[in-house]
């Protein structure tokens, strides 16, 4: 049984993301908050969750200072950001600050799902977004891969976001709403454009 804790205001929200991963797990169990303070708590009283969502603006935290609060009050938590801000800047503190991962809310839902999914598999490992990438591949890879990535267009981006998170094609396929069989193309192209043999290959170099 994996245990997520949905740190954020709007229970609208925490409901649609409650939705989304239990149609694609049922062995989750959700630990809710509306506030920083009350996800403090929950999470003392819930050591073992596996993941924590946490909003970066709620009624009692504006910004990264309630990430900080939360890493610096529990320092073994994985924490994931949710949020609408996608600053440059702020993605980047947020990596610097521990965060496993820095996810968009303008994402689509089965993006969305698919993301905290591979979160939920990844143990411990950071995993990067589409608002994450170019920052971390600065400190990951190579200059030479870099310069490649940065060639790409934004739907293979996005698909290279997708196996780096260890989606399969099929996974893939279903988060993007494309046939397979595109996938395939696409999975072909990005390993070629990036000069690497296969999809482990792949993610050993941006590892």
């Amino acid at each position: 049984m994996r245990k997520v804790l949905l740190a954020d205001d709007h229970a609208l929200l925490r409901y649609g993301l409650r939705s989304l991963l239990t149609q694609d797990a049922t062995n989750i169990e959700f630990v809710e908050a509306s506030c920083l303070a009350d996800a403090l708590d929950a999470y003392r009283a819930n050591p073992d969750v596996d993941l924590v969502l946490l909003d970066l603006n709620m009624a009692d935290c504006r910004g990264l200072q309630g990430l900080q609060q939360f890493i610096i009050t529990f320092p073994d938590a994985r924490v994931a950001v949710l949020s609408a801000t996608q600053d440059e800047f702020v993605v980047k503190q947020a990596e610097a600050l521990g965060a496993v991962a820095y996810i968009s809310k303008s994402h689509s839902p089965s993006t969305l799902s698919q993301m905290i999914m591979a979160l939920l598999r990844a143990h411990g490992q950071a995993a990067l977004t589409n608002d994450t990438r170019l920052n971390g591949f600065v400190k990951r890879t190579r200059p030479s891969s870099y310069d490649r990535v940065a060639e790409l267009g934004a739907r293979h981006l996005e698909i290279l976001d997708l196996i780096l998170f260890g989606c399969s094609n099929q996974e893939i396929s279903s988060a993007t709403q494309l046939s397979l069989g595109t996938v395939k193309n696409y999975v072909s192209t990005i390993l070629l454009a990036l000069d690497v043999k296969s999809r482990s290959h792949l993610i050993s170099v941006f590892r």
